[in-house]
């Protein structure tokens, strides 16, 4: 694979994480005042081995395509990441004067070395550092030259924040003089910009990703943008959407990728007709299962180290029963270090994915401006009343649990080992039964941060809270205001029939009531 292609397949091997502004954003835990210190070193657990890895990943809905993913000696061959001093990228009319200037004259330095975090604060510090890591440079998202540009934000709607930074992606200095635009960091899919300004780090992000990458895709040689969809959507098993991708001229290609909205993204493992919506990180220490198939199990740091690193980007280089994603023949997985697929080629260490999970737990909800009153209390009593608390019980408002898809039968085994209940709410299927990471279940989202939080449902095809219990949305002619596909004018939005037949009197008190969690 070419540079370039290593360069777009990495742009959509973003994992949700998040990024930083210069001010202090919203949603971000204040590092404790207290520097106390650690009694001793942390005990950083072991996470990466073929047994925890299969005790922590559910098999796939197509069992046979269960992933082998690398060895610990494959694993630990990589090098590690080194994470430098990062600096804001200013919107072009906000930039500070003599900004760039100053960056070129900058010394290169390094900010993580684990043996001089003392205390839980340093961790915590020390793993934004990490969340702002890129794990490319000048692309393959963004070039320089698009981010001094002020054209380019207009014209694909970049937020940015109250103080002039577009803070999705960093400037990064490796040598003295020579500034390079960080990308593809955590925090490029988990920063969200509200409408005042203000940065929500952790949240589901609302940077335009796959809307800006599908920009690129008429520049991308044909053969070249096959492989690139083979590493990052490929399903051979999944016949229909294979033929149905192979068909496909660029052109359709990139009205593909051009159809996916701020907050969803197509992301390795996924697919472009069945993308996920951006999973918000705030949160997470209470969540039993990761991403919206319940592809990870969640029981404490390591589970989050090994999702992290799997997103960043290992995956790509499992077995699923003969298939490699990465691999140019599609199943001889390459030596170490000689990955086609960028974030495939080093790995974060260990301390540094400790620090990252300590800084995630530690993430807090932005203040909610919507505060209880007479009609978000009568909401209260909407929900108790219509049994929602079934599903997404308080107080974090889920059930934590997996609930399976249409068309998906689940072992008996299932029962013993994991969280299922037994009930389906008849959406869509197809991220959890034609993916990669389709393990036939989709978890039970929490309702908590709703109110910052948007579009709606495991593939994001609704833009908000109205939306989702508008019962036309289960009609054929509808709309759909958040993700619709490629080419689509119109299509249903199905399943979760709770809630459709309630007055609009009763809907109205739901919501509020919903906005104030």
């Amino acid at each position: 694979m070419t540079g370039r292609a290593r360069a777009a397949a990495a742009a959509l091997a973003c994992l949700a994480i998040g990024i930083t502004a210069t001010s202090k954003p919203a949603g971000q835990t204040s590092a404790p005042t207290w520097p106390t210190p650690l009694a001793g070193p942390p005990s950083i657990p072991e996470f990466w081995s073929t047994e925890l890895l299969e005790d922590y990943e559910l098999p796939l809905a197509t069992r046979s395509r269960t992933p082998a993913h690398v060895s610990r000696a494959y694993y630990y061959a990589l090098p590690e990441r080194r994470v430098f001093k990062t600096y804001p990228v200013y919107h072009p009319d906000r930039e500070p004067a003599g900004y760039m200037e100053r960056l070129h004259a900058a010394q290169p330095e390094l900010v993580f070395d684990a043996s001089t975090l003392r205390t839980e604060a340093d961790w915590i510090a020390a793993g934004q550092r990490v969340f702002e890591l890129p794990i490319d440079v000048n692309g393959p998202i963004l070039r320089p030259s698009q981010v001094r540009d002020a054209a380019w934000y207009a014209r694909h709607r970049v937020p940015v924040a109250g103080d002039g930074t577009m803070p999705f992606a960093r400037w990064v200095v490796r040598e003295q003089g020579k500034v390079e635009l960080g990308n593809v960091a955590c925090a490029m899919c988990h920063t969200r910009v509200m409408p005042d300004g203000t940065v929500i780090l952790g949240a589901q992000g609302n940077f335009p990703f796959d809307q800006v990458f599908a920009d690129d895709i008429p520049n991308i040689p044909s053969a070249v943008m096959t492989l690139v969809a083979q590493a990052l959507i490929g399903a051979p098993w999944d016949i229909e959407t294979t033929t149905r991708l192979a068909a496909m001229s660029p052109a359709a290609l990139r009205d593909a990728w051009a159809a996916i909205p701020p907050g969803v993204i197509a992301r390795q493992g996924t697919s472009v007709f069945a993308p996920p919506a951006v999973p918000d990180l705030i949160g997470i220490a209470s969540r039993r299962y990761l991403d919206k198939t319940g592809l990870g199990r969640h029981r404490g740091i390591a589970d989050l180290m090994r999702y992290t690193a799997m997103n960043q980007t290992m995956d790509v280089l499992g077995d699923y029963g003969g298939f490699v994603p990465d691999a140019a023949d599609g199943r001889t997985r390459a030596e170490p270090g000689r990955a086609g697929f960028s974030g495939a080629n080093d790995r974060y260490s260990d301390a540094q994915l400790y620090a990252l999970g300590k800084f995630l737990y530690s993430l807090t909800p932005p203040p909610n401006p919507n505060t209880s009153g007479a009609l978000s209390g009568r909401g209260e009593q909407v929900f108790a009343r219509s049994g929602c608390a079934r599903c997404h019980t308080p107080p974090a408002y889920t059930a934590n649990a997996l609930v399976p898809a249409d068309g998906f039968a689940v072992p008996p085994a299932h029962r013993q080992r994991y969280d299922v209940m037994d009930v389906r709410v008849g959406t869509d299927p197809a991220l959890t039964m034609r993916t990669r990471r389709g393990t036939g279940y989709y978890k039970i989202p929490s309702l908590r941060g709703v109110w910052y939080r948007g579009p709606f449902e495991h593939s994001g095809s609704v833009a908000t809270l109205e939306d989702w219990f508008d019962a036309r949305r289960l009609r054929a002619d509808y709309i759909p205001t958040g993700f619709k596909g490629g080419g689509v004018a119109t299509r249903a939005v199905p399943g979760h029939l709770f809630g459709l037949t309630l007055s609009p009197d009763d809907k109205a008190a739901l919501i509020a009531f919903l906005k104030t969690l």
